[in-house]
This record gives C-alpha cells, structure tokens and sequence, in this order.
C-alpha cells in the first residue's frame, strides 16, 4: 500500500480537454466495468481484471468496486476514458498490479485528482524473485511441486547468488528493452495469494470498521487459490518434464510455467507485451525451436490477434489453439470459463493438457462456481 506513485511511465492528457469530457460524463455514464458492491461502501478502483476479481472477493459487500478493463482487454495498450478518470476522481481506494504494467496510472491519477489510498499487489510478492524467474528465460527447473521449495533451500548461498548474477547478466543482454521484471505474476497461484493478501491489508488500513470481513473473505478465498495451486500441479506432473513445453502469444504465462516446471520456448510476439511486431529473424528462430522441441501446439492469448500464430503453425507444422483462448493477460466475458481467476486458471490448464493429450482430472467443487 503506497500513497501516490511515480515510478510508471505517463501518457499525455490534455487537461481542458479532459474537463470537458468528464463534465459531458458526468451526465452520460460510468466506467468500463462496474462491480457492484455495497451502496455507500468503500470506494474501490482495480486496474486489471484480475485486481477487480481479487478486491471482489475480498471486498464483498463492504466495498464499491469498479473496473477499469474491460474483459479480454489488454492492460499493455490501455488509455483510460472519461468514465473511467471520474470514477478514479470519486474513488477512495486505487488497486495497481504494479511491477511496472500500468503505464497509464500516474497521469491517470493527476488527471481524475484522485487523492486516496493506492494499493499495489505487486508488494505482496518477492519481486526479487519474480526478476529471477523473469531472467531465467525459456529454461525451467523441472521437478516435482511438492519439494520445490525444500530443493531450493538447499542450494548454497554463494550458488544462487551466482546464478542469478549470471542470469540477470544474460536477460540485460537480450531483453534489455523491457526492463529486468516480466510483469504477468498474476499467473502464479502462489503470487496471486501474496497479491490478495496485500489487497486484504490496504483495504484494511482505509476501513479499520470493516477490517475483520476482509481478512475473514480473504482467507477463505486464499484457502480456495491453495486448493487451486495443489489441483494444477497435480495435472502436470503426470506429464514427463522434457514433454512439458510451451509457446504462447506473447510472453505471459512466465510464472505459472515456472510453477509448474514447464519449458517456455518461445512466443509469437518476442515481448513481454502483445503489441510487439517480430521480425522475419524471429520467426524463423522460433519455428525451428518448436520443431527442436517437439513442441506440439501453439497458443494464443484471449487479448490477441490467432494471424500470426496460425501462420507460425502451419509453418511448423503443429496445431494452433485459438479457438479457446488463453487467459493470460485478461480475464473473460462473464458468461465464459475464464470469468474469475480461479476459472481463468482452470481453463488454461485443462486447454493445455488437453492440447498435449494429457489426462484432466475432475474439477472440484470448492473451484467451481
């Protein structure tokens, strides 16, 4: 929980403009995607969709909740709409996924004259960690979730610094461009329980009279993205390790792969973002590594375009997924599988496996619904 952030890279808005539109707004409509809630709750703005899933759950009917994305909208490209800045201006709380994905907040935030509490998820995590993961690019440590943990305590000190000095070396060489932190930690179960929590504790500090309803909803929702956590290590851990491997859209789903020690070979667009062009060079290197790997379909993203991918494919020789996408960047229509992030979740890893011609086990009911 910060107050006002300064770290994100602004976008012009032209301020009389601006007064203008939110005064025709004011009298015309809301933002992009209401939440409901309770009436004369505390008011809440989430970024993304996965934020609004998350404040959602641990909000209740204690908050007022709005949405800025709408579903399958891409936070990469987003500008904020006059509905959406004079929502901002009314709203006590702002929630940010942070870790540099919101490259429209800050003018944002001047713009609207939001003057609340600022709540960035991102805090809930190791974001030292997170660039770790980021840095160690299409390799994974494939091993058995249950002991992931104790495996990498036993590592030595001097090891690990090592190679995470060799890594951060290696990503500064050949993705200097964006920075040193993929910004998708959302796709881990694990980061997303570090992010509800930090949801849970801001929404706490700015409504100490509501503090024990958002710890109670958080922890019941916590108990179920465990459950969730458990249920998609067990589906891929009966796929051998050197069969589990992946392109996708863009670079995305980095930390849900690591999670669960499947090898990123490569995306479509060569970028953290779904906006990137790739060249002829790059498209080439990524034909030839699906068919190095054995990689046997290639997927793509709910916010993306399946042209380039299809082509790709077809080149390669293997099987697009496009007509049930993944959820990655956004979540999905309300009346979809990917329409919270526990079934978001659930979704891309039965479509993954299914993909693979892997065996899905039963959902549970405590992650249905």
């Amino acid at each position: 929980m910060t107050p006002h952030p300064r770290a994100l890279k602004p976008a012009v808005l032209a301020g009389a403009a601006l007064a203008s539109l939110l005064a025709l707004t004011a009298c015309s409509g809301g933002a992009s995607a209401d939440q409901g809630g309770g009436a004369g709750g505390l008011k809440v703005v989430a970024t993304t969709t996965q934020l609004t899933d998350f404040a959602s759950e641990v909000g209740g009917d204690d908050i007022e909740l709005t949405g800025l994305l709408s579903p399958n909208a891409s936070a990469h490209h987003f500008d904020p709409s006059p509905a959406d800045l004079l929502a901002l201006g009314e709203a006590d709380v702002l929630i940010v996924n942070g870790a540099n994905l919101e490259t429209f907040v800050d003018d944002a935030v001047d713009a609207s004259g939001f003057d609340g509490t600022i709540i960035t998820a991102a805090d809930g995590i190791d974001l030292d960690e997170a660039k770790h993961i980021t840095a160690e690019g299409g390799e994974t440590e494939s091993h058995d979730h249950e002991h992931a943990d104790e495996e990498h305590a036993d590592e030595s000190e001097h090891d690990h610094e090592h190679d995470h000095e060799h890594a951060e070396d290696a990503h500064a060489e050949h993705d200097h461009d964006h920075g040193d932190l993929n910004p998708h930690i959302w796709t881990s179960p694990k980061n997303a329980i570090g992010m509800v929590a930090e949801i849970a504790d801001g929404l706490a500090a700015a409504d100490a009279e509501h503090a024990d309803g958002y710890e109670q909803r958080a922890g019941d929702y916590t108990e179920r993205l465990q459950q969730l956590d458990a249920w998609v290590a067990a589906q891929f851990e009966r796929v051998p390790a050197e069969e589990r491997v992946l392109v996708s859209g863009h670079d995305s789903l980095r930390y849900y792969l690591h999670e669960y020690g499947i090898e990123f070979v490569g995306s479509i667009l060569p970028s953290f973002e779904d906006n990137a062009e790739p060249s002829a060079a790059d498209i080439d290197a990524l034909v030839a590594a699906i068919r190095e790997r054995g990689v046997k379909a290639v997927f793509v993203e709910s916010s993306m375009s399946p042209k380039l991918a299809q082509t790709i494919a077809d080149e390669a020789g293997v099987e697009v997924v496009d007509s049930e996408n993944l959820y990655a960047d956004s979540l999905g229509a309300p009346d979809s599988d990917g329409a919270t992030y526990i079934g978001a979740t659930v979704h891309n890893t039965a479509l993954i496996l299914d993909a693979w011609g892997a065996q899905v086990d039963a959902v549970p009911d405590s992650l249905q619904g």
